[in-house]
């Protein structure tokens, strides 16, 4: 099992999304709920996914073809940068990448939607006692109300919230396109898409549907925002589910632990370890802080699901690394000869470029050149 693990950077994700697939499709046809494919940003994943990977595509060879031929010859160019600079076993890996994503994401969508039928929430009592004690009498997202105000930062990290599902998928496909180190890129798709199935099965241990559901009252001052309305949809899709088995929708409500957390944090800390410009990182940073308050703010999460989060988020990235031969030791071991995941050069022959590895800057992480 070792060896067939070490063959490539997708085995370890590809089986274990393979069989949270095989799960969700075995309760669903226990429960005779027909899976569905989620809709979101440019429409279903199945579509969504393969056009951006080839936006970003067009991205990293048309300037690259402008920057060598010139605007006059650019159809020229971009043949010539495809023949030099790509290989089908580099578009594989990009597949591959997509896949394992798409296939996670949309098992977790469908078993999530299976919540009310095996796991009906019964803990937000609970966890909104707890966030009442640890904030000695006072109720969090009370206290950010207050701090904040309901007015424009309302407005503000709505906005920043509800972006993410637009904003993820955007950073993977460019991490799959525009990287050469295609274990880089398997990296943060094996780190994403172990949050879904990480996410699932914290569902599943501890099923709640969050204060903004659980106690809506404390929460509308705040309608009129994205988020809001987002949250209404989600209630009235959810009713629907409940009430018509046959619903099309997808029921969509769930807080522990909370994917928003684990999902924009499992970026942040990969964005630091392969060192992309600080000034992307600065702006992930940010936009985690607001995605954070907003989890509060708007009552999606409890503060015990955000802590959650951010424990799914460390493990999503350091089992990412350790099944594509990113951590220190298995760079260090590649360096010696005896690699412990085999990563092949997917460049053609004459487009080969030198590519920093962890070790060689003396720095304890991996170090990513598209």
């Amino acid at each position: 099992m070792a060896a067939m693990l070490r063959r490539n950077p997708y085995t370890f994700i590809g089986i274990v999304a393979l069989g949270f697939a095989v799960i969700a499709v075995a309760f669903s046809i226990r429960l005779d709920i027909p899976m569905r494919d989620p809709e979101g940003f440019l429409g279903p994943a199945y579509v969504r996914l393969p056009l951006l990977a080839m936006l970003f595509f067009a991205a990293g060879i048309i300037p690259q073809a402008i920057i060598r031929y010139g605007f006059k010859r650019v159809v020229w160019g971009v043949r010539e940068v495809i023949r030099t600079d790509w290989t089908w076993a580099r578009f594989g890996y990009i597949a591959a990448g997509l896949l394992a994503f798409y296939t996670s994401y949309v098992s977790y969508r469908n078993l999530k939607g299976y919540l009310p039928d095996l796991r009906p929430p019964s803990f937000d009592r609970e966890l909104d006692t707890l966030d009442h004690w640890l904030f000695f009498g006072n109720y969090p997202s009370d206290l950010l109300h207050s701090l904040l105000g309901t007015g424009v930062v309302a407005q503000i990290i709505a906005v920043i919230y509800v972006s993410y599902l637009m904003l993820i998928p955007i950073t993977l496909g460019a991490y799959l396109v525009l990287n050469r180190d295609v274990s880089i890129g398997a990296w943060y798709a094996t780190a994403l898409s172990l949050n879904w199935i990480l996410g699932t099965i914290s569902y599943y241990i501890l099923p709640t549907v969050g204060p903004a559901f659980a106690f809506p009252t404390r929460f509308e001052v705040l309608d009129g925002t994205p988020a809001s309305e987002l949250q209404r949809s989600l209630f009235r899709a959810g009713r629907d589910v409940i009430e018509n088995d046959r619903s099309g929708s997808i029921y969509g409500i769930a807080g522990f632990a909370s994917l928003h957390v684990s999902v924009v944090f499992t970026a942040c800390l990969f964005f630091e370890m392969t060192k992309i410009h600080p000034l992307l990182r600065l702006t992930a940073w940010i936009y985690f802080v607001g995605t954070l308050l907003a989890t509060i703010y708007f009552g999606w999460h409890y503060v015990s699901d955000d802590v959650a989060g951010l424990l799914i988020g460390v493990i999503a990235v350091w089992a990412g690394a350790w099944a594509t031969g990113n951590t220190t030791r298995q760079k260090a071991r590649a360096a010696a000869g005896h690699p412990d995941v085999d990563i092949p050069d997917v460049r053609p022959h004459e487009a080969a470029t030198s590519q920093t590895t962890a070790g060689e800057d003396g720095s304890d992480t991996v170090s990513s050149r598209a």
